[in-house]
């Protein structure tokens, strides 16, 4: 997938795009409600590999989205099937440096638009740390409706976390893009 806004570039990870991404998941505050620990020298290489082989989304395989404001990787987003039929599950993470200028809504907002329209895809949901309020806010600015809301159900980092999940069907989608777009 690759796919442009007015600012940014979204496509698949490139070899040249490590340091720009180890920028970004060597922090603590961008991994604190992530499921893996902050990248070190020792492991990120292997980690970064994963992002530039997931670059078809199958049943199987998981598709990696690098995010790019003019050449610098700003954040990346996840996409992945779920066992629901028709169920992709999307994920994103951003450096804070490009926090509050609406660039990870732009960003996410045509993935999801792509995604609608590229794929046989009944609905998209988004599971995420009740604690990252940012990454909820994110999904209420996209139109996505609160559906689950999860108390102490993930244990992470050797404590208990709250779950939200958030979701649209195609159908709302489609209708929250015709009514942002007026």
């Amino acid at each position: 997938m690759k796919v442009k806004t007015a600012r940014l570039t979204m496509r698949p990870f490139e070899q040249d795009d490590f340091a720009d991404t180890f920028a970004i998941y060597q922090r603590a505050d961008v991994c604190r409600y992530l499921l893996h620990e902050p990248w070190t020298t020792e492991n990120a290489q292997a980690a970064f590999t994963k992002k530039i082989q997931a670059q078809q989304l199958t049943q199987e395989t998981s598709l990696q989205i690098a995010v790019c404001l003019q050449e610098t990787v700003i954040g990346g987003i996840s996409v992945f099937y779920t066992e629901m039929r028709e169920t992709l599950e999307i994920g994103y993470v951003f450096h804070p440096a490009y926090n509050g200028k609406g660039l990870a809504t732009e960003a996410l907002r045509t993935v999801i638009t792509e995604l609608f329209q590229e794929y046989t895809v009944h609905r998209i949901q988004a599971i995420l740390d009740k604690r990252n309020q940012a990454s909820e806010k994110i999904c209420l600015r996209l139109g996505m409706r609160k559906e689950g809301d999860f108390k102490e159900d993930f244990w992470n980092k050797g404590e208990w976390s709250d779950t939200l999940v958030y979701g649209i069907l195609a159908k709302e989608w489609q209708n929250e893009t015709i009514r942002t777009n007026k």
